[in-house]
């Protein structure tokens, strides 16, 4: 058994206790043994990293961080855009924002994989730090701060952008339109009327059934019209009734449209008010109309159709009720469909 030694009790403000030189000599050359605290301080630390990194990569994931991204990982197509453009006037005023202030407002994205991220919402400072790249070459504006969602479906992903949109600025009657349609013809939703309830659930069915008036609009005008997010509400409504009732009308709209070639926005709504507010064209009985011209046509025939002696109201939300001077009934709008004609043939037979 090895022999105790003796500690040494320095004098009064000499240095701390020491071991003998055998003991010394046991650890070894060169080595010390690590405190117990500094192991621990190293665990705890360990601890927290990891716990941080966790926090952060869950944050990222849920939208709660925001990145740095290159404007060329942007995929602006990833959905189909709900704005139809921007006027140079707000583009260049957004320009001048982010230029003087930065990027206030971040844009969402979703990941793509490889790196690459689809634009939600935010097309519009996307485009605007694009063209100050372009314009400048500053690097300030070859990224563009981003927030990453991961919307469950297409469907989801649509409702983000539409409602980011609703929020920040507003689309106007034939955007809305335009994206319910977009969005079933690309497979996201199975009907527009499925799209609409959907896309705009937080709006009114009032609402709603304005958006569908639209609906009729943009599948018959689309392409003809050069401003078609500056058609208001009152005329637009309108001129989705006038279409609805009048079979020839889209026809001579768009010859008229063709012809005038209206190159502001003010233009296109005063020709298209014009159009709305003019008689309907007189229309010659298809069984005359093949019996040679030099048959004289009835007056009756001349004469234009009657309009409606009252405007139609909705009876309920989604159906419109007009009635005609000469004892006609017009049933019309989003909810009129295949099974509520079915109920209201039914009813109409249990009554007779």
């Amino acid at each position: 058994m090895a022999k105790r030694k003796r500690l040494t009790v320095p004098p009064l403000g000499g240095s701390a206790p020491t071991a003998a030189p055998e003991t010394k000599s046991m650890i070894g050359p060169g080595l010390a043994p690590a405190p117990i605290s500094r192991v621990t301080g190293e665990a705890a630390a360990t601890a927290a990293l990891r716990e941080v990194a966790e926090e952060l990569t869950s944050a990222r994931s849920e939208g709660r961080l925001m990145l740095r991204l290159e404007l060329d990982r942007i995929e602006e197509g990833w959905l189909v855009r709900d704005r139809l453009g921007i006027e140079t006037e707000e583009l260049a005023s957004l320009m001048t924002s982010l230029a003087t202030h930065g990027q206030r407002s971040p844009i969402e994205v979703a990941d793509m994989g490889e790196g690459r991220f689809g634009l939600i919402s935010g097309w519009r400072r996307v485009t605007a730090l694009r063209r100050l790249l372009a314009e400048t070459g500053e690097e300030r504006f070859a990224t563009v701060l981003a927030i990453l969602r991961r919307p469950d479906t297409a469907a989801a992903a649509y409702v983000a952008m539409v409602e980011e949109n609703e929020i920040r600025l507003g689309l106007s009657y034939f955007e809305r339109a335009r994206i319910a349609a977009k969005a079933v013809d690309a497979g996201v939703f199975a009907t527009e009327k499925l799209a609409l309830q959907q896309l705009y659930a937080s709006a009114s069915r009032a609402k709603r059934s304005k958006i569908g008036s639209f609906l009729g609009i943009y599948h018959v005008l689309d392409g003809a019209l050069r401003f078609p997010s500056a058609l208001p509400e009152r005329l637009g409504l309108a001129l989705a009734r006038r279409l609805e009732e009048e079979a020839g009308f889209a026809a001579r709209l768009v010859a008229a449209l063709a012809a005038g070639a209206p190159d502001t926005a003010e233009a296109e709504l005063q020709l298209i008010a014009d159009q709305v507010a003019a008689e309907p064209a007189t229309e010659t009985p298809a069984a005359e109309a093949g019996q040679g011209a030099d048959r004289p046509v009835p007056d009756a025939a001349r004469a234009p159709r009657p309009r409606s002696a009252a405007p139609a109201s909705e009876v309920r939300p989604g159906l419109f009720l007009k009635g005609a001077a000469r004892g006609e009934l017009v049933l019309y709008g989003p909810a009129v469909d295949e099974a509520f004609c079915e109920r209201l043939r039914d009813w109409l037979t249990a009554q007779a």
